[in-house]
């Protein structure tokens, strides 16, 4: 009689040991599928929440650079090279104001771009002021070579600096706007504002996820909206005219001067 419980006892002692080891599998693999299936939804969920009108790209790439080739630009090496190039106005200062702002980290030596570059951003800018009422953060302009190297060694997302997909900021073509602290209806504002520009060829952006910021290239086409149209003889002469009777409605700079107002609130 006892041996016989002992036997029962043996066996239930088993299939306790033996449920206990199918339960411990039972809760481990299906976790690991659990964490993998987790791990999958963030993904999906961050590509729904990152969707830029204008995705960074190899073709998009490859246009910047195509551009660069067109206008015959050379890539700047050096610091050498880049004052030689700002000596010969062929790179002009970015200028800050109201409508335009800088990163403070962004080194003054390089807050320099192309003419058309910097009419583009002078547009931009003072639209983007008429509509929000804030001013645009340029974050980087125009680099090196030597800058682009020392940026990819702890930057993986930067650009080559050569190759045909450079980054098409050795050639002062481009500038990176902060995106980071736009609302949603300012970045879809800044979006609709470079669509038809992009359609015309005019400018490349990219929507950089990593950096947050949007980078423009600029085409040397859009120099010709600055160019001054050729009018005949008589519409000069109506034109002086019109200009002649509005002169008294008109201040003198002196007069624009002193009635500026420099108060802190008109500088946000």
């Amino acid at each position: 009689m006892k041996s016989k419980k002992g036997r029962v006892f043996v066996v239930m002692f088993l299939a306790a040991v033996m449920c206990g080891q199918a339960f411990g599998l039972h809760q481990v693999v299906p976790s690991r599928h659990v964490h993998r299936a987790a791990g999958k939804r963030r993904a999906r969920i961050r590509r729904i929440l990152w969707n830029p009108v204008f995705r960074p790209s190899h073709d998009s790439l490859l246009r910047q650079n195509q551009e660069i080739d067109r206008l015959e630009l050379p890539r700047i090496q050096n610091e050498a090279e880049l004052e030689e190039l700002i000596g010969r106005q062929e790179l002009v200062p970015i200028i800050a104001s109201q409508t335009l702002r800088f990163d403070p980290r962004l080194d003054p030596d390089r807050r320099y771009c192309r003419p058309w570059t910097r009419d583009f951003l002078d547009d931009l800018s003072q639209a983007y002021y008429k509509q929000f009422h804030d001013s645009i953060q340029v974050n980087s302009a125009v680099r090196t070579v030597q800058v682009q190297k020392k940026l990819r060694r702890h930057n993986r997302n930067a650009a080559p600096e050569k190759g045909e997909t450079a980054s098409s900021h050795l050639a002062g073509i481009t500038v990176d706007i902060q995106r980071r602290g736009m609302s949603k209806q300012q970045v879809a504002w800044m979006e609709n504002y470079m669509m038809p520009l992009k359609e015309q060829g005019l400018v490349e952006p990219e929507e950089e996820r990593h950096q947050w910021v949007f980078h423009v290239a600029v085409s040397g086409r859009y120099a010709d909206l600055h160019q001054p149209k050729a009018i005949s003889g008589d519409q000069q002469e109506a034109a002086q005219a019109d200009q002649s009777e509005q002169t008294p409605s008109v201040l003198s700079i002196s007069d624009r001067e002193n009635n500026l107002d420099l108060s802190p609130a008109s500088f946000k």
